[in-house]
């Protein structure tokens, strides 16, 4: 079986609170992208195995596919095995959900094999044991979020917009960019997500772009505020930071304008071979992605 596990991005994304549990409620807008990874199971196999060129994907029980596998297998009592191909082109480390994913997608997967004995809900619910975002990936279609992120509520009147992506190749620990949030420096405007929802088209909500660890993010990672100031340079509706970062994203109206911006901003690695401003450290140039909103 040969599978697509995409990335998603945050519209905007507000921290409203630190829960009890050490993590915290939230308040997002999220839709996948085209960019995906890409993950071929194999049945009748012993035991449950991974295999992932990466070097920096774990290929152990650490794994957030592996649990999923797990985890469903148990669930619904088979001793099967499985093993599973992992081509990684969703950048790590980047707030695009990779690895949550990756969960959802083996649990869709391996409820398919097995003639679905878990309906979608059941999906859901275990996903959260595994990752916050992982119902979401199960759900796959725009949603806000509440909770931990695990609370959806469809978003149904998304434009399919064109998407440039940046990736400062430099990722960012989300566990580090939390740590470092202080919400009572929080200044971003409460959303009435009613509002949004009574419209009958997405640009209504892009003056709503924000993400409130962005700030904390590009103290980590200043390549942030350089790729967004390079995507709006290029004439993008909107960009932001994703999640805890370090991917921004450059909303466009088409994909010509979209295509335009991706070539300009090419070119300019292409010539300058790193833009990466303002750690002198970092060898490595920016990754670029084309691709758009999937609603």
């Amino acid at each position: 079986m040969h599978i697509h596990s995409p990335a998603k991005i945050n519209l905007y994304l507000e921290v409203t609170g630190k829960r009890t549990d050490g993590y915290h409620n939230l308040n997002t807008l999220m839709c996948c992208i085209g960019l995906h990874d890409s993950i071929r199971l194999s049945f009748d196999k012993p035991r449950i195995t991974l295999h992932c060129s990466h070097p920096d994907v774990p290929e152990d029980a650490t794994n957030l596919a592996c649990r999923a596998a797990k985890l469903f297998l148990y669930t619904i009592g088979s001793r099967d095995g499985v093993h599973m191909e992992l081509e990684k082109r969703i950048p790590i480390g980047a707030g695009l959900g990779g690895g949550s994913s990756n969960a959802a997608s083996v649990l869709m997967a391996l409820n398919g094999h097995f003639n679905s004995p878990l309906t979608q809900a059941d999906l859901m619910t275990m996903g959260k044991t595994i990752g916050a975002d992982v119902p979401f990936f199960i759900y796959g279609k725009p949603a806000v979020a509440t909770g931990i992120g695990d609370i959806l509520t469809p978003c149904p009147h998304l434009d399919p917009f064109a998407v440039v992506l940046i990736y400062p190749s430099v990722p960012v620990s989300t566990a580090e960019v939390y740590k470092k949030l202080n919400l009572r420096l929080t200044k971003t405007k409460k959303i009435n997500t009613r509002f949004l929802f009574k419209q009958n088209r997405s640009h209504i909500a892009l003056p709503f772009l924000f993400n409130d660890l962005e700030p904390v993010a590009s103290h980590i990672c200043p390549d942030i505020r350089q790729a967004k100031a390079a995507l709006l340079r290029q004439n993008a509706i909107s960009a932001l930071m994703t999640g805890s970062g370090s991917a921004v994203f450059g909303l466009f109206e088409n994909d010509d304008s979209a295509l335009k911006a991706y070539g300009a901003i090419s070119s300019r690695i292409a010539r300058d071979g790193d833009i990466s401003y303002h750690n002198p450290n970092n060898k490595k140039a920016w990754r670029l992605y084309l691709s758009h909103l999937v609603v």
